[in-house]
């Protein structure tokens, strides 16, 4: 597995996204350990986690405690994982998504991932959603307070804007390690933010990084040049997804989201996948 960085950290090229393993429509948990168990087995160090990876209201923490369970339960070594969990978004049970960024919440939050995590520190810690009730840089604040504490070992933002990842960076004292944003084939007005953490070397980690890619051979178009490709190479469109997100910057670094172990074994492949400069052209 081709290695990328996030702050002082080498991780997987590929990350899992473990949110499909945790809210609506997730499957038993006998199945979801056996996907990050094929992960850990195709060379995957990175692993994407939040708190609000839930259904009920009940369950608050559902994908980091299945995610701890799924790592305590692997038969080989674990220590050079890194989980990154999220705070500041909630979720009340009623399928909605809500926002509390506010100080007190976010290291309260931060407390419940810990214990769930049975870690001492989070290895990164990211801050979930801007709130439009907190001033931006009251929440940040609350995760420096955590990194100076020493509860997070590295801190990243999610859902930011250009502006906001550089009000984060200077706040966090040039501390900034990611952005996670989402970032497709099908989803693309994060391209400025792409381009701002090239420029000042922080990892950006797209999140559903295969939207548009499951329909692209019936959209025709643009997304049909996946489908196109793949059929080229004699693999999956999503795989090729994958290796374009990694050759659009050196600091991408792609999480897909997955509940079957298929489904992560063929998307850590995409790390091999090497695409030429007319498919880049294609897909771009």
């Amino acid at each position: 597995m081709q290695s990328r960085r996030i702050g002082d950290v080498q991780v997987s090229a590929i990350g899992l996204g473990g949110m499909p393993m945790s809210i609506e429509g997730r499957p038993d948990e006998e199945r979801s350990i056996r996907t990050v168990h094929a992960a850990l087995d195709a060379g995957v160090t990175l692993i994407d986690t939040a708190d609000a990876y839930h259904i009920g209201a009940d369950e608050v923490g559902h994908n980091e405690s299945l995610i701890a369970r799924a790592l305590a339960s692997y038969g080989g070594d674990t220590s050079g994982v890194l989980v990154a969990t999220k705070g500041g978004h909630l979720r009340p049970g009623d399928g909605s998504w809500t926002v509390d960024s506010s100080p007190e919440y976010l290291k309260q939050a931060c407390e419940a991932s810990l214990k769930r995590l049975g870690v001492e520190a989070i290895g990164l810690y990211q801050h979930h959603r801007p709130d439009p009730k907190v001033p931006y840089a009251d929440s940040i604040g609350a995760i420096r307070d955590l990194l100076d504490a020493g509860k997070i070992r590295m801190a990243g933002i999610s859902n930011a804007n250009p502006a906001q990842i550089r009000e984060a960076r200077e706040i966090l004292g040039g501390r900034l390690v990611s952005v996670q944003n989402q970032f497709s084939p099908a989803f693309r007005s994060s391209e400025p933010e792409l381009e701002l953490c090239t420029e000042l070397g922080i990892s950006f980690l797209p999140w559903s990084p295969l939207g548009g890619i499951s329909r692209a051979a019936e959209l025709g178009g643009h997304a049909a040049a996946f489908a196109a490709v793949a059929e080229r190479y004699g693999v999956s469109p999503q795989r090729v997804c994958l290796a374009w997100h990694l050759a659009k910057s050196p600091v991408s670094i792609p999480i897909p989201g997955a509940s079957r172990p298929s489904t992560i074994q063929d998307s850590a492949q995409a790390a091999a996948l090497e695409l030429t400069t007319e498919d880049l052209a294609e897909l771009n």
